[in-house]
C-alpha cells in the first residue's frame, strides 16, 4: 500500500514566475525509510511544504496535479486534516516554537491536536525520554543552542504521533554523536512503531544501511537512486580522517583567552581555559551540542558575561568602545535571518559594500564573479526571507566577506549546505580571508568537504579547549 502518491504536480511562487516543480510524480510505500537530496535552492523544502499542506495554504500556486495521502485525496483537507496525517519538522527549528519554554510548546502543540488534557502530560515525558532529552522539559527555549532546539522540534514531532513524519534538514546543526543516536530513533520508529519517514538532507553519512529508498532532487523532479551505495560511498570518502598543524609557538594571536570560565545559568561550560586564537588563521572548532561553542563566540562578542579575561591584540575587550570592536570581530548568526536588515539581496550586498573595510577589493567585477560562483546572480531583486535555507547562509556568508572584519566567527554556516556548495563557499572563505589577513574561527558539525580548508582544530570537550591535530568521523561520534 503507498502512504503518499503524487502525481503530475507543478508548483511555482508567483502566477508569473517558473516552475519550481515540475510535472513531478513520486510515490511513498508505507512504512518506509526514505531520503531526499539535492542543490541547495532546488525546491527540497518547497515539496515537503506542499506534502505537509502549508503550500498552497500559505504560499504560492499548484497550477497542476493530485496529491494522495492514505488513498484520500486531499484536496479539501484544511490544515488541521494535514496535522492528523503528517508530522513536519521545519529545517529552522526557530520557525517552529511559538512558546516560551520546551513544556509549553509542547502543550500548545497537543491541545491545538485536540488531545485529551489529562494525555497531555505523560505524551511529553514520553517523547522527551525517546529523544533522550527529558531534562530539558523546563528549560527556556532561547536557553538552548540551535542542536538543542532541533531535538526539541524531533521531541514535538514525534509527540504528534502522525504515521507520516518528515523532516526536513533535521540534523543540519546536531553534532555526530546525536546524529548517529537520532537515526537509530528513526529506524525504531519506522520498524517498530510502522511510521513512514522522509527526510531531506545534504550530508548522507550514516544512512547506508538504513533507508529503504534514496531519491535525488533536480531541476524539479524526483528521481530515484539506482545506486545508492555509490552516492554513499561519495560521503563516506569526503568525510575521511582531518588532519591539521600543531601551532607552534612563534604563531602570532590575535585574541587571548586566560582562565574563562563560562556558564549558562547554573550549568557550566567551559572551565578556566586558556588558549590563544591566530591570527590570520583557519581554525575549526567543533564539541557536542549544547557544551558552549556558540555561547563562547557570545563571550567574544560581548554578548554574554565571563570569567577571567579576553583580550584582543594584547588589550582587554571590555576597554575598547563597544562601536568600534563591533567592527574588529564579525558574528556569523546561526541563524541566517538574524543577520539581515535589509529586504532583498542586492540591499544587503549594497550595505555591505558601504561599511567594508576593503573597498578597492570588492569592484563590481569581483562582486558579481563571486554571486556567479555562489548562484546567487540571478536572485538579486529576491527578497531574503524568501531564499533557501542553503541560499540565505551563502548570502549572509558572502556579506559578512565584504565587510571583512579582522576576526570572523562563524556559527555553524554550512548548515544547509549540499556537498558542492560547501567547496565553493570554504574555497570562497579561504581567498577572501587570505586576501584580507582575516581570521577565521567556524564551528560546524558537518565534515565533509572540509579536508585542506583549516589550519588547526580546536575542540570544545569537558569543559576545555584543546588544539588537537585529528579529527575523525568515527572518533567523534
Amino acid at each position: 500500500m503507498d502512504k503518499l502518491v503524487i502525481n503530475d504536480l507543478t508548483f511555482r511562487y508567483k502566477n508569473s514566475g517558473p516552475d519550481i516543480i515540475k510535472d513531478l510524480d513520486f510515490t511513498l510505500q508505507l512504512g518506509t525509510f526514505n531520503v531526499l537530496y539535492g542543490p541547495s535552492g532546488c525546491g527540497k523544502s518547497t515539496l515537503m511544504k506542499i506534502i505537509a499542506g502549508l503550500y498552497p495554504e500559505f504560499s504560492g500556486h499548484v497550477t497542476s496535479g493530485k496529491m494522495y495521502i492514505d488513498s484520500e485525496d486531499v484536496d479539501d483537507w484544511n490544515t488541521q486534516d494535514f496535522s492528523k496525517h503528517v508530522a513536519f519538522l521545519f529545517q529552522n527549528p526557530n520557525d517552529q516554537f511559538s512558546m516560551t519554554t520546551v513544556k509549553r510548546e509542547f502543550i500548545f502543540t497537543l491541545e491545538n491536536l485536540g488531545l485529551p488534557i489529562e494525555q497531555i502530560e505523560e505524551t511529553i515525558d514520553r517523547s522527551l525520554e525517546r529523544v533522550g532529552i527529558l531534562n530539558f522539559k523546563d528549560r527556556k527555549l532561547d536557553t538552548l543552542s540551535g542542536g538543542e532546539l532541533q531535538k526539541v522540534s524531533l521531541a514535538i514531532t514525534l509527540a504528534m504521533n502522525s504515521d507520516l513524519i518528515m523532516l526536513d534538514e533535521p540534523f543540519a546543526c546536531i553534532d555526530i554523536k546525536s546524529r548517529k543516536q537520532l537515526l537509530e530513533l528513526l529506524k525504531d520508529l519506522q520498524e517498530n512503531d510502522h511510521k513512514t519517514i522522509l527526510i531531506t538532507d545534504h550530508d548522507l553519512m550514516g544512512y547506508q544501511g538504513i533507508v529503504d529508498d534514496l531519491y535525488h532532487f533536480d531541476d524539479g523532479q524526483v528521481q530515484p537512486v539506482l545506486k545508492p551505495a555509490e552516492v554513499f560511498a561519495t560521503y563516506q570518502k569526503e568525510n575521511r580522517q582531518l588532519l591539521f598543524d600543531k601551532p607552534g609557538d612563534t604563531v602570532e594571536s590575535i585574541i587571548d583567552l586566560h582562565e574563562l570560565n563560562l556558564q549558562n545559568g547554573a550549568k557550566s561550560l567551559i572551565n578556566s581555559a586558556s588558549v590563544d586564537v591566530f591570527k590570520g588563521k583557519m581554525i575549526l572548532l567543533t564539541g557536542e551540542n549544547g557544551t558552549g561553542k556558540s555561547t563562547l563566540f557570545s563571550a567574544l562578542t560581548r554578548l554574554h558575561d565571563y570569567r577571567g579575561s579576553i583580550k584582543y591584540l594584547k588589550k582587554d575587550i571590555l576597554k575598547y568602545n563597544q562601536r568600534k570592536y563591533a567592527r574588529y570581530v564579525g558574528l556569523i548568526f546561526q541563524d541566517s535571518q538574524m543577520q539581515y536588515l535589509k529586504l532583498t539581496v542586492e540591499d544587503e550586498i549594497k550595505l555591505s559594500l558601504k561599511h567594508t573595510n576593503y573597498p578597492d577589493f570588492w569592484t563590481d567585477d569581483v562582486v558579481e564573479d563571486y554571486l556567479k560562483q555562489l548562484n546567487l546572480a540571478h536572485l538579486k531583486d529576491h527578497v531574503v526571507y524568501q531564499l533557501s535555507g542553503g541560499q540565505k547562509k551563502k548570502l549572509q556568508i558572502f556579506e559578512m566577506l565584504i565587510l571583512g572584519d579582522p576576526v570572523l566567527l562563524m556559527d555553524e554556516p554550512l548548515a544547509g549546505l549540499d556537498l558542492h556548495s560547501t567547496k565553493t563557499v570554504m574555497k570562497l572563505i579561504k581567498t577572501v580571508a587570505s586576501e584580507q589577513e582575516l581570521t577565521v574561527l567556524m564551528i560546524s558539525h558537518q565534515l565533509g568537504g572540509l579536508q585542506d580548508f583549516f589550519d588547526y582544530h580546536l575542540q570544545l570537550k569537558n569543559q576545555c579547549l584543546t588544539y588537537t591535530e585529528v579529527l575523525n568521523y568515527e572518533s567523534i561520534s
